[in-house]
Order: structure tokens, then C-alpha cells, then sequence
């Protein structure tokens, strides 16, 4: 019985959910970058770059013969792929770089010190006048 109460303590702490949820946002998030960079930013690359499509690019090593398929080194989808990442890793630089901003802007603003201090502080501003 106290393993599964402490089992339920980890599941239910707020750092394991915040991770999972973390994790659920990123794979949506991976799925729209993906799409984005598949159906937005690649169509008009191929196009600069002659009609050339990254995930079709590959190199016979062995040529199909008979019921043997060839042997292709496929190295279109992994230059699609570098690319996929790089333009993930540079969305998530900017929105890291934003909320470190944002943060640094409310670090900016000293906050209210308490009444209690205030007052102290007028206390003995009073008694080095006397």
C-alpha cells in the first residue's frame, strides 16, 4: 500500500503534469511546424532551386535486378528533415527569446515593499533627523 500512495504522490505532483502537458503542446506544435515547413516554406525553396523536391533526392547504390528492389540511399528525406528541425529549433529560440524579455521586464519593475518595511524605513529616516 505506500508504494502505490507514492506513486500517486509523483503522478499527481505539479511538475509531472506541467511536463505532460508540455509534452502534448510540443508534439501540436511539432505537427504544425511540420506542416508548415512541408506545405509553406519547401514548395517555394524547390521552386528557387529548380522544381527540386528534398524528399524525392536520393542515390541508387544497386540497381533493381529481377524481384530485388534497388538499393536507394535516401538522403532527400534526411535533408528535409535538418531542415524541418532547424526551422523548429529557430521558432522555439524566438519564443524562449520573448518570454526571457518579457521576464527580464517584470524583474525591471521593483515591486511595493511591504507597509511593515515602509514604515521602518520612515522610523528611522526621523530618527537621523533628531
Amino acid at each position: 500500500m505506500g508504494m502505490l500512495k507514492e506513486f500517486k504522490e509523483f503522478a499527481v505532483k505539479g511538475n509531472v503534469v506541467d511536463m505532460a502537458v508540455g509534452i502534448i503542446i510540443g508534439a501540436a506544435f511539432g505537427k504544425i511546424v511540420s506542416s508548415f515547413v512541408a506545405d509553406v516554406i519547401m514548395p517555394p525553396i524547390g521552386l528557387l532551386l529548380g522544381g527540386v523536391d528534398f524528399t524525392n533526392l536520393a542515390i541508387t547504390l544497386k540497381a533493381a535486378a529481377g524481384d530485388a528492389p534497388a538499393v536507394v540511399l535516401g538522403y532527400g528525406k534526411f535533408v528535409q528533415s535538418v531542415v524541418d528541425f532547424t526551422i523548429v529549433a529557430f521558432a522555439i529560440f524566438l519564443v524562449v527569446k520573448a518570454m526571457n524579455s518579457m521576464k527580464k521586464k517584470e524583474e525591471e519593475t521593483p515591486a511595493e515593499p511591504p507597509k511593515q518595511e515602509v514604515l521602518l524605513t520612515e522610523i528611522r529616516d526621523i530618527l537621523k533627523q533628531k
